[in-house]
C-alpha cells in the first residue's frame, strides 16, 4: 500500500486592514463616487453603513447587499475596465511592502496560499491577483440573465460564513478539516474569530482592540504589517 500524501500547509489571509491598508468595499464606493459612476447621495449612505456596521447594528447580509447593489443592472464585462482602474488608482498604493513580503514568505516556504475576504468578487478580484493568490474566496454576487441583480448569492464570506465557505473550498480541493491543525490565518478583526480559533497558527494582524485583547489572553502571535488601521 502506498503511503498517503502529506497534507499541505495552508496559509490563509484576510484582506481588508490585514494586507490592504483600508476597507475594499468603502474604497470602491469612494472610487465610484469620485468618477461619478454612482449618485453623490451615496456618500452619506456609505458613511452611515460603515458606522452602523462597526457599531454592530447592521448584519453581514445587509452590509454585503449594500455594496452589491452598486453593481446592479450591469454585466461583469461592464465593470472590467473599472476594476482595472481601481487597482491602478487606489489599491496598489495600499498594499505595503511588508504585507507583500508576508505573503511571499509563505509562498517561498511552499505553503498553499488562500485569500479569504468579505468583499465581493468584483471588488476583490484584481487585488487577489495582484498579490499572487491562485486561490481565493470572496462574497459572491447574484447574476440574473447575465446581469448583476444587486444582491449577493448565498452566505456572505463574513464571520461564521468564512468558516462555512472554507469548508466548501477544502472539500473541492479534496481536503478535510485536518489541514486546519497546521494552517495559518492572518486577520485584523474580531469578526474573524470563528476561523482564527479553528487553525493551528492564528495571527492577529494589525488587530482591532477586541482581537488584540483576545490574542493576548490566548497567547496568539500579534503582527503589524500596516502603518496603522485606516478608516
Amino acid at each position: 500500500m502506498l503511503p498517503s500524501s502529506p497534507l499541505p500547509t495552508l496559509a490563509m489571509f484576510d484582506l481588508d486592514h490585514t494586507l490592504l491598508d483600508g476597507d475594499g468595499d468603502d474604497l470602491w464606493c469612494r472610487f465610484m463616487l469620485r468618477h461619478g459612476v454612482v449618485d453623490a447621495s451615496l456618500a452619506e449612505r456609505n458613511e452611515h453603513m460603515g458606522a452602523e456596521y462597526r457599531a454592530g447594528r447592521v448584519g453581514a447580509e445587509a452590509f454585503s447587499n449594500f455594496y452589491a447593489q452598486l453593481l446592479a443592472g450591469h454585466t461583469p464585462a461592464h465593470w472590467t475596465p473599472w476594476q482595472d482602474r481601481f487597482l491602478d488608482e487606489v489599491i496598489r498604493a495600499r498594499l505595503p511592502l511588508a504585507a507583500r513580503a508576508l505573503v511571499a514568505s509563505h509562498r517561498d516556504a511552499g505553503h498553499t496560499l488562500l485569500l479569504t475576504t468579505a468583499s465581493n468578487r468584483v471588488i476583490a478580484e484584481r487585488t487577489a491577483k495582484e498579490l499572487g493568490f491562485a486561490h481565493w474566496i470572496a462574497t459572491e454576487l447574484e447574476l440574473t440573465g447575465g446581469v448583476f441583480s444587486g444582491r449577493i448569492a448565498g452566505q456572505p464570506n463574513m464571520r461564521e460564513g468564512k468558516l462555512h465557505h472554507l469548508h466548501q473550498w477544502l472539500r473541492a480541493q479534496g481536503l478535510d478539516e485536518r489541514v486546519l491543525k497546521q494552517a495559518w490565518f492572518y486577520s485584523d478583526s474580531i469578526n474573524d474569530l470563528p476561523l482564527l480559533a479553528s487553525v493551528g497558527h492564528p495571527v492577529a494582524t494589525n488587530p482591532d482592540a477586541a482581537l488584540l485583547q483576545h490574542a493576548h489572553q490566548h497567547h496568539w502571535r500579534v503582527l503589524q504589517v500596516l502603518g496603522g488601521r485606516s478608516t
